[in-house]
């Protein structure tokens, strides 16, 4: 039997003295991800929380150029899609809401959205973890626009009851 160790964004950081290309372009994608999800929800949802999920949606837009850019200046390429992961999490999350009653659905978009954010977080918050201080820099200063994202997610899903 072959043993073929695997990398993953800790053990990067440690190879690779320049910005650790992947560990950036994997959060890129994430957010990515996450953006179409909220864009997704924003069409089906009531109009007020749609103007939330939209406004959630333009930040992570701002999140995922600064990242891009920061990679670009690093002399990286930064992945500009989504992946297939996030495209089945849509239709899932899609085909769920759907299933929900009439009088449910929002509270389910919100349910969707709130678990991706929170992974999405934790996801950078390991990320920054492993990463060099001089690495991790871009990744830190977009914690803000995370955690603002969470507070407005956790607040939804208070009023939703989850």
């Amino acid at each position: 039997m072959e043993f073929r160790a695997t990398r993953g964004p800790c053990q990067e950081a440690i190879l690779s003295p320049r910005l650790p290309q992947s560990t950036y372009n994997a959060m890129i994608q994430r957010s990515i991800d996450l953006r179409l999800l909220y864009r997704h929800a924003a069409a089906s949802c009531e109009p007020g929380l749609s103007m939330v999920l939209r406004e959630n949606a333009q930040t992570l837009g701002l999140l995922i150029a600064d990242l891009q850019a920061q990679l670009r200046a690093g002399g990286g390429q930064p992945y500009e899609h989504g992946s297939w992961r996030g495209v089945a999490q849509r239709y899932t999350s899609g085909w769920l809401v759907h299933a929900a009653a009439r009088a449910r659905r929002d509270s389910a978009w919100i349910h969707a959205l709130a678990q991706q954010e929170s992974a999405l977080l934790r996801s950078f918050e390991q990320a920054i973890a492993c990463l060099p201080a001089e690495s991790a820099l871009a990744l830190r200063r977009q914690l803000p626009r995370l955690n603002s994202i969470h507070l407005d997610m956790g607040s939804l899903a208070g009023s939703a009851h989850y």
